[in-house]
């Protein structure tokens, strides 16, 4: 960052729960004043994970056209300990972690224009970006999806659901599996809420992703494009390097 663009690590109270999220926040080095700055807040791919190093590149790009950007280290996130590690609340409290990062530029940063806000993620942090703007239709400027998960009903039949439940949900935060409980996994899933969308979305699906397979990923897709064409810009991408991480 140095020479490029300031970084700080701050943290916040989230408005889901007592807990404490921890946030990294890039911002230009010579602020606009008066005119201020649009936002974007940048969601990590992993729910085990953090903001990776591979994501520095486009966070500098961002920065260089005059955003500020704040990377959220919602619950589940590795490298804060045992009870941050077991607060996952996949699809849950993980979105409200996420979408006080707003409030937070809104409230903190006097350079940010608190209207022109958008939300960025990959993958999992893709999942979170989709719930944020349709639970929060109006919060946003507009939203990016990258192989974001769709639907949890496909991915726990296709991955195994035994499997899927110790990875998304240790705590049993659902209640049981999607037979038990199909309505938590219905909220939980994107897919169904798509109607939802108010502001500009813009997705993009891989078809040799191996994480967020094609068929899951299409019925985002088909379902967007049916109802949501003037909002969303959606491409699906032929065979692209890197499958589930093309960039």
């Amino acid at each position: 960052s140095n020479g490029v663009m300031r970084m700080d690590k701050i943290s916040y109270r989230s408005s889901k729960g007592d807990l404490d999220i921890p946030a990294y926040v890039f911002q230009p080095l010579a602020t606009r004043g008066a005119q201020r700055h649009p936002a974007l807040v940048w969601v990590h791919e992993d729910i085990r994970g953090h903001l990776y190093e591979r994501h520095i590149p486009f966070v500098r790009d961002a920065v260089a056209r005059g955003y500020v950007v704040i990377a959220p280290e919602y619950r589940g996130s590795i490298g804060y300990g045992k009870a941050f590690y077991d607060a996952i609340d996949y699809g849950g409290a993980e979105v409200d972690d996420v979408v006080t990062a707003v409030s937070v530029l809104q409230e903190r940063y006097p350079a940010v224009d608190p209207a022109n806000i958008g939300i960025i993620g990959w993958s999992h942090g893709g999942f979170i970006a989709l719930h944020a703007v349709f639970r929060n239709p109006l919060t946003f400027r507009g939203a990016v999806a990258m192989v974001p998960v769709t639907n949890l009903f496909h991915r726990l039949a296709r991955k195994g659901v035994e499997q899927q439940r110790r990875a998304i949900d240790p705590q049993n935060r659902f209640g049981g599996g999607p037979s038990d409980r199909p309505e938590v996994y219905k909220y939980r899933s994107p897919l169904f809420q798509v109607d939802e969308l108010r502001v500009p979305l813009l997705v993009h699906v891989a078809d040799n992703d191996e994480d967020v397979n094609i068929d899951e990923a299409m019925q985002l897709v088909d379902a967007l494009r049916a109802r949501k064409a003037d909002l969303a810009d959606v491409k699906v991408y032929h065979n692209p390097a890197g499958g589930h991480l093309f960039d």
